[in-house]
């Protein structure tokens, strides 16, 4: 093969491959198809650390992480918290971010408390909202809407129920949940940071 009909091959082959990722960079989902969401986020209406009333519709066109944790947790809790400041500190000034923190202890965790533990984080609690509302509403918020526990994790009396769960869903700003992460897992939380950026651009 002479040295001219190689030249021409490779440098089709390479203009072809430009073409490619231009289009893929020009056009998301061109080469990888689009990633079917995990559920969609149902409508629900809790109360926040000021006492005030917040639907889903806080997050409506916006990019949004959701754990579920309580005040008095000694375990995983902490860690995940703690995992998470990095990402508000990340996105505080993004107008278009939210991190939506739901208590599994509404017994204890009321707004005053949520008031108290958010204030000691020194967030801005526009940006970092805490929630609290009925038990079972909560429960089957984490379930249904935002899979971050097996819906079949319940008892018969929601009183002897608990909610303890260490993952935090990823919402687009159409309120499909996008993606599940290991909340105590610094390598997630740093692919989650990743992802937010996509999701916001998009």
């Amino acid at each position: 093969m002479s040295r001219k009909r190689v030249f021409y091959i490779v440098f089709f082959s390479v203009l072809v491959l430009g073409f490619f990722f231009s289009l893929s960079y020009a056009l998301p989902g061109f080469i990888d198809p689009p990633r079917k969401p995990i559920s969609v986020v149902k409508p629900f209406s809790f109360i926040n650390q000021d006492g005030d009333v917040v639907t889903e519709k806080a997050a409506a066109g916006k990019v949004s992480a959701v754990n579920f944790f309580f005040t008095t947790c000694r375990g995983i809790c902490p860690q995940m918290t703690n995992n998470l400041l990095p990402v508000y500190e990340a996105f505080k000034n993004e107008p278009d971010f939210m991190l939506f923190s739901f208590t599994c202890d509404p017994a204890r965790d009321s707004a005053d408390r949520l008031k108290r533990f958010a204030d000691s984080l020194k967030v801005d609690t526009r940006k970092w909202v805490f929630l609290t509302g009925r038990k079972d509403s909560l429960y089957n918020t984490a379930r249904h809407s935002y899979q971050l526990d097996d819906p079949k994790n319940y008892v018969q009396r929601i009183e002897d129920d608990f909610l303890h769960t260490q993952y935090i869903a990823l919402v687009n700003r159409k309120g499909e949940v996008m993606k599940i992460y290991d909340g105590i897992k610094a390598s997630e939380m740093a692919q989650m940071k990743a992802e937010i950026k996509q999701l916001l651009e998009e």
